[in-house]
């Protein structure tokens, strides 16, 4: 059974930082690539970041690239989102997201491309 569980949401005043992690359990974590997407009250779900199996291949939504950074360990196998600079509108449920398709950003950051989601971790941001 696959199971990916975010943790590392919570309420940050403008201009804070957070670092959401995802750990994955049930699937080899190493042979697939990873997303962070976010949906807030009454939009779509949206593409956040991806990174590629090894690490070495990353991007980002034009929204967060120069503020978010993707990284994962597989050792452990996790996925890390650290976001800095936040804004009143980052605020939105995290989800993490795993795929086994690899095409570049423009193939990772559709929100088909990915099999399995966590549960989501709800970050907020006060101006």
């Amino acid at each position: 059974q696959v199971q990916l569980v975010e943790s590392g949401g919570g309420s940050v005043q403008a201009g804070g930082s957070l670092r959401l992690s995802c750990t994955a359990s049930g699937l080899t974590f190493s042979a697939y690539v990873m997303g962070w997407f976010r949906q807030a009250p009454g939009n779509e779900r949206e593409f956040v970041a991806f990174i590629g199996q090894s690490g070495s291949i990353t991007g980002y939504a034009d929204s967060v690239k120069g503020r978010f950074t993707i990284s994962r360990d597989n050792a452990k196998r996790s996925v890390y989102l650290q976001m800095n600079s936040l804004k009143p509108e980052d605020t939105a449920i995290y989800y993490c997201a795993a795929s086994l398709t690899y095409g570049g950003v423009r193939v990772s950051s559709q929100r088909s491309q990915y099999r399995y989601w966590g549960q989501g971790t709800q970050v907020t941001v006060s101006s």
